[in-house]
């Protein structure tokens, strides 16, 4: 029996009870249903290939019969003729019964030659030179009950026997391997059945043995059991005292170290305190310096502009800003825009006007040095009004300065 290998056999019983299924019955065949499919689908296709070879062989007998000549006599004859010699001695057609039907018509597409198996008349038995070349079309069928269709179709099932053979055989060797199996399993678990016959048999005799003495015994296990239990209700409220006074001294170590930490914090936070103090002080002290450093510096920028600079009115934020410039250099440079914007304003370096200011003010940049900016305008006792003097990275402060000037600036 062709069946399948994927459902191996279980040992001890049958697989499931009560048998397979019938859709199981059926799987089980399924190479057996695959190879017949394959038979008829590789005959199918076999036939029409021989089909379709022979149709090549047969139109190029055709073509070569057609090709006759007029002087010879009537064409359609003379077509006749060689197409019928050529045909009856074909093998395929004498012994293989393959069913071949020529058609062959003249130059024009309109006069019929030769059709199937005789000469069509056509009434005017004259040579027709004009009738050629002639047009061959060729029909080839192999009918399935023929001795080549036959041929085919018994070697296909040759082949198909020949692997469901094979296939069952294969099938049959591991079916027998897994019942070898079996009963190697089934041997080896009669022999241990078997001792475990022999091993019950001798606990059952020890066991009438030892019966009579378990009586007399069972009293003491009993009251053996009652003081085990009364020790571990003793040993547990030992346990439960022990863990109350480990804890209590845990608790008060732990505050001791708790306070031996917050005293080692608040000497080092003392500590901390005091050369934070110091630092403070002598931070203070630096910054007093630095603003008389710093005022004595622009009361003497002032002094000097307000007297080298006529046509000039400086403003306090100009006066300090030429201060935090600190680069001597940078001092110079500004001075001297400051000395063409009073004596040659024609010749200063005007960048642009200030925009995005508010409209009732009238501002004007002039640049130094690289990205240097003063800012001015028009005075009211003198020509010029200095109103800030910045860089680039100051930009953003000078101009919001600048837009809170008041009116009539």
């Amino acid at each position: 029996m062709v069946g399948s290998p994927d459902a191996p056999a279980q040992p001890g019983g049958e697989a499931r009870r009560g048998g397979p299924s019938p859709l199981e019955r059926i799987a089980s065949f399924r190479f057996a249903y695959l190879a017949i499919f394959v038979f008829l689908v590789a005959y199918v296709f076999t036939i029409e290939g021989l089909e379709e070879l022979l149709g090549r062989h047969y139109r190029a007998v055709v073509e070569s019969a057609v090709r006759v000549d007029p002087a010879a006599g009537p064409v359609a004859r003379q077509i006749a003729g060689r197409l019928g010699e050529r045909l009856r001695k074909s093998p395929w057609v004498r012994w293989g019964n393959v069913s071949v039907r020529p058609l062959v018509l003249g130059a024009d597409r309109r006069t019929l030659l030769y059709a199937g198996g005789g000469i069509v008349p056509r009434g005017d038995t004259a040579p027709d030179a004009e009738l050629l070349p002639a047009i061959a079309t060729v029909d080839v069928v192999v009918p399935h009950n023929t001795l080549l269709a036959n041929a085919v179709l018994v070697a296909y099932a040759a082949l198909l026997v020949s692997v469901l053979v094979i296939y069952t055989r294969r099938l049959t060797a591991r079916e027998a391997q897994a019942l070898a199996e079996l009963a190697s399993v089934r041997d080896a678990l009669a022999v241990r059945a078997q001792s475990i016959e022999g091993e019950l048999g001798t606990v059952r005799s020890r066991l009438a043995e030892v019966e009579p003495e378990s009586e007399l015994q069972a009293e003491e296990i009993g009251s053996l059991q009652r003081e085990r239990s009364e020790l571990q209700a003793r040993l547990v409220r030992l346990e439960r005292r022990e863990a109350e006074l480990r804890s209590g001294s845990g608790r008060a170590q732990k505050l001791e170290e708790e306070r031996r930490a917050l005293e080692e914090l608040l000497e080092e936070a003392s500590r901390d305190l005091a050369s934070k103090e110091g630092e403070l002080a002598e931070l203070r002290s630096q910054t007093r310096r630095a603003s008389r450093t710093k005022a004595r510096d622009e009361e003497v920028i002032a002094r000097r502009l307000r007297t080298l600079y006529k046509n000039l009115e400086v403003d306090d934020r100009a006066v300090s800003n030429l201060a935090d410039l600190g680069d001597e250099s940078s001092r110079l440079r500004a001075e001297e825009a400051l000395k063409r914007l009073c004596d040659e304003p024609d010749t200063a370096m005007v960048r642009r006007k200030v925009g995005g200011l508010p409209p009732h003010l009238s501002i004007f940049e002039l640049g130094f040095a690289d990205k240097g900016r003063i800012y001015y305008t028009n005075g009211q006792t003198r020509r010029f009004r200095v109103l800030a003097v910045g860089a680039k990275n100051s930009q953003k402060t000078d101009l919001e300065y600048l837009s809170r000037l008041p009116k009539g600036t």
